[in-house]
């Protein structure tokens, strides 16, 4: 069953949560207000907010070692913010032995451990993991996602699909769905925008996040100026937000625009983003092909 039911005490905390709006997870909920059976799940989307904002060392140094031993939850947590802060061989493979050890049936392992694997290459893995959740709309819309970066796209329709079965009008389903679209293109380009724009301009639910996606949603429209107004309201809202940076950054090279100033911006957050790697190697593609048409010179 999942957790962030409409039924249950959880759904206005996750409900922000999904949104991106993470200080509000943090700023307007107390893990004390919640029954003894769903403060924990509280205290971890409260983590995972910290993750969101780049606060890795709040979270490691708030879980002990023997929380990590009593709970598989916090060890997950921990494992998670672990690898986030420093990607590394040691934390994928703390990833797959809580897997092995607490995935068949606890959702905060599935959840957290399948986000390490995939950004660890094992997308497969993540997906084993994350296919054995109970109904957990967090479970789909990781699995959603890691089609799509397989370029899967019809994988990925047909997990959002087997989702709106059971779930209506959930918002993580309406995301899952737009998600797709971006990929999907054409007339799709529109429907993704309508979810993404809604959510970015009303006051109940607009963040950094919700911008961001309205933003990639109006480039692949070709409206750059729109774009350009979405993602400069999202780093007013959080200056060092990470996909709002790399974002900025496409968008400058897009243009044809002078891209240092973007460039140092988010490799003062992320050096490693996958934005940069991406330049890098294009840059580097670039130069070698230059050096077979050295230019030759007659008398």
């Amino acid at each position: 069953m999942d957790p962030f039911s409409a039924e249950g005490e959880l759904i206005n905390i996750h409900t922000a949560f999904v949104q991106g709006q993470y200080q509000s997870v943090l700023n307007d909920y107390n893990t004390s207000d919640f029954s003894d059976s769903n403060s924990l799940t509280c205290r971890i989307l409260q983590y995972r907010a910290h993750c969101a904002l780049g606060q890795y060392d709040e979270v490691i140094g708030s879980i002990s070692a023997s929380d990590s031993d009593n709970s598989p939850d916090l060890a997950a947590v921990k494992t998670y913010a672990s690898y986030l802060q420093n990607p590394s061989d040691a934390g994928a493979s703390e990833a797959e032995n809580l897997a092995e050890q607490h995935g068949q049936d606890n959702l905060s392992v599935q959840i957290l451990c399948g986000v390490v694997l995939a950004r660890a290459g094992k997308e497969d893995d993540a997906l084993t993991l994350l296919q054995k959740h109970q109904g957990s709309l967090d479970a789909v819309a990781l699995i959603v996602q890691i089609h799509l970066m397989q370029n899967r796209v019809d994988l990925a329709l047909q997990a959002a699909k087997a989702a709106r079965s059971f779930a209506q009008d959930a918002l993580l389903v309406n995301l899952a769905e737009s998600w797709i679209g971006i990929r999907k293109g054409g007339e799709e380009y529109q429907k993704a925008f309508y979810v993404f724009e809604e959510l970015a301009q009303a006051p109940s639910s607009a963040s950094a996040t919700s911008l961001v996606a309205q933003a990639v949603s109006e480039l692949h429209m070709g409206r750059v100026e729109e774009a350009e107004t979405a993602l400069d309201q999202a780093l007013a809202t959080e200056p060092r937000n990470v996909e709002a940076l790399a974002n900025k950054l496409v968008l400058e090279v897009a243009c044809g625009r002078d891209a240092a100033e973007a460039r140092a911006k988010l490799e003062s957050v992320d050096k490693g983003h996958e934005v940069l790697a991406d330049l890098a190697a294009k840059r580097e593609a670039f130069r070698e092909a230059c050096k077979k048409y050295n230019p030759k010179f007659e008398p």
